[in-house]
């Protein structure tokens, strides 16, 4: 038996690169897709329905390409065919995406999108529990931070560097996505395939037989790691039936009172993710009974009502930081061109120089993170990864919630400083804990199942942000951004409460 080997910091770099074409795609759609749609037509209170596309493709998708990769060995390896395949796809999503001439077809692009990131995305979380040792996966985590933070800065400051810099002009026509957009949008395209291809070509895998081996050492080594004994099937059946019975009634429940009195139709996916949940549960258990069980289906829903114990405390973290991150996603455009420029009109040299700062932000923001993912390690080993990802989330909350009283643009960056520690540490701290507490042959299903922690939320909030905006914040997109702050605060006192050995 032997462990696994300690990897240099070259061997990190290279297998965290990757990571840099992958934040090209995701910062590129998060700081622009909102003001595509808004060109395309879209009203305020539609953003969020129209964004939707990115959290279910990610609820979908993950735990499966995890499940898969769990289980694909061949010449590329156990998690580089995925990395290689999504790159592509998703490569070609950011070519044509600017180039949308309608508001459906836009969204229907960053259904494609999104999912072609995720095919890439989940197994690199995978990739780092598989290839690291317990003691260098902070580290791995905090190196994947690096690179998103410095492929996200450059990625969101795209469109001011093509206005800016090499003068291409930040305007169109009414319904045309400006030249600066489209060619950032290209730019990334190219960076995401070739930086993927980096670490294909640079990274060897373990093989099967080495993990197991691997595996072994590590639960000698130490006594309190338990095997779990093989799933018996049988014991999920009336399990599946009581709760899926439970969510498919709460879901019908829920989508009568919307229909009852007209709420709006966005709330439709909360009903409908209820429902869908339920029904779920209701054909495992019908699989089960009739002896079905190897399919992917069956492996993902038990492991999901079998999650350690930590996994569960860090699911509760999850939900409320990423909560936060989406209404800053989704509303930053339309909260610092409202609240602070003072204007709406998508066609003013001021609303898109406007919209050109806060993807700028998103760049600072990312650039923050990019520095402070390595003070990360060290404030956790003079302290532990709870302290330090709760100072963290808590730098983040405050700056959120500052937008609402700054006047000066410039004054955002202050704001972007905390917000680049919390998300720093988002990327990086509750991976580290986590993976500790998974078992090897199951780290892919399972960093997919915690992604649902992820994307739960960014689905709640595209189905109530609206709502609430129109209703209870009188389309003032500013107080939707202090609501994600004050989610932010509240998921840093929950991190206390995680085990972390």
């Amino acid at each position: 038996m032997r462990q696994k080997p300690q990897l240099s910091f070259w061997q990190i770099w290279n297998m965290s690169f990757g990571f840099l074409g992958i934040q090209f795609g995701f910062a590129l759609q998060n700081g622009n897709v909102s003001r595509i749609f808004e060109t395309l037509g879209a009203k305020i209170d539609e953003i969020p329905i129209l964004w939707i596309a990115a959290p279910v493709t990610g609820l979908i998708i993950q735990p499966i390409i995890g499940y898969m990769s769990d289980k694909t060995w061949g010449k590329l390896g156990r998690r580089r065919p995925y990395f290689l395949t999504g790159a592509i796809l998703a490569s070609i999503a950011l070519f044509i995406m600017p180039n949308s001439p309608l508001l459906w077809i836009a969204a229907g692009m960053l259904w494609i999108m999104d999912a072609s990131i995720n095919v890439s995305m989940e197994p690199f979380r995978a990739f780092v529990g598989d290839m690291l040792s317990d003691e260098q996966r902070t580290k791995g985590f905090a190196m994947q931070s690096f690179f998103i933070g410095i492929g996200a800065f450059v990625a969101s400051w795209l469109p001011y560097i093509f206005t800016n810099i090499l003068k291409i002009p930040n305007t169109a026509a009414e319904g045309i996505i400006p030249l600066s957009v489209k060619y950032s949008f290209y730019a990334g395209g190219g960076v995401f395939i070739l930086a993927v291809l980096w670490t294909v070509i640079k990274t060897k895998e373990y093989s099967p037989d080495e993990l197991l081996e691997f595996e072994n050492t590590k639960k000698s080594d130490n006594k309190h790691i338990t095997t779990r004994q093989k799933t018996d099937y049988k014991n999920f059946i009336s399990k599946f039936i009581k709760s899926g019975g439970i969510w498919t009634i709460a879901g019908l429940i829920t989508g009568f009172i919307i229909y009852q009195f007209q709420l709006e139709k966005e709330l439709y996916i909360l009903s409908g993710g209820i429902f869908g949940f339920g029904i779920i549960q209701l054909l495992s258990a019908f699989l089960i009974k009739k002896d079905k069980t190897k399919n992917g289906l069956i492996s993902i829903i038990t492991d999901l009502f079998q999650l350690p114990k930590t996994m569960i405390q860090l699911a509760f973290v999850q939900f409320f930081s990423w909560f936060a991150l989406f209404a800053m996603w989704i509303y930053s455009t339309s909260a610092v061109t409202s609240h602070i420029y003072h204007t709406s009109d998508t066609q003013s040299q001021i609303y898109n120089d406007a919209a050109d700062w806060v993807s700028g932000m998103f760049g600072y923001y990312n650039l923050f993170a990019a520095a402070f993912a390595f003070i990360i390690p060290v404030i956790a080993k003079y302290t532990n990864r709870k302290i330090t990802h709760m100072l963290s989330l808590i730098a983040g909350g405050v700056g959120l919630a500052s937008f609402y009283i700054i006047k000066d643009p410039a004054m955002l960056i202050w704001s972007m400083v905390g917000i680049g520690i919390a998300w720093a540490s988002i990327l990086s701290m509750p991976y580290a804990i986590l993976t500790g507490a998974l078992p090897q042959n199951k780290m892919g299903v399972y960093m997919g199942i915690f992604n649902f922690f992820i994307v739960i939320p960014q689905i709640l909030a595209a189905s109530i942000l609206g709502f609430l905006t129109k209703h209870l914040f009188n389309e003032q997109a500013i107080y939707a951004i202090v609501l994600g702050g004050i989610s932010m605060i509240f998921a840093a006192i929950l991190t206390l409460f995680v085990t972390d050995k």
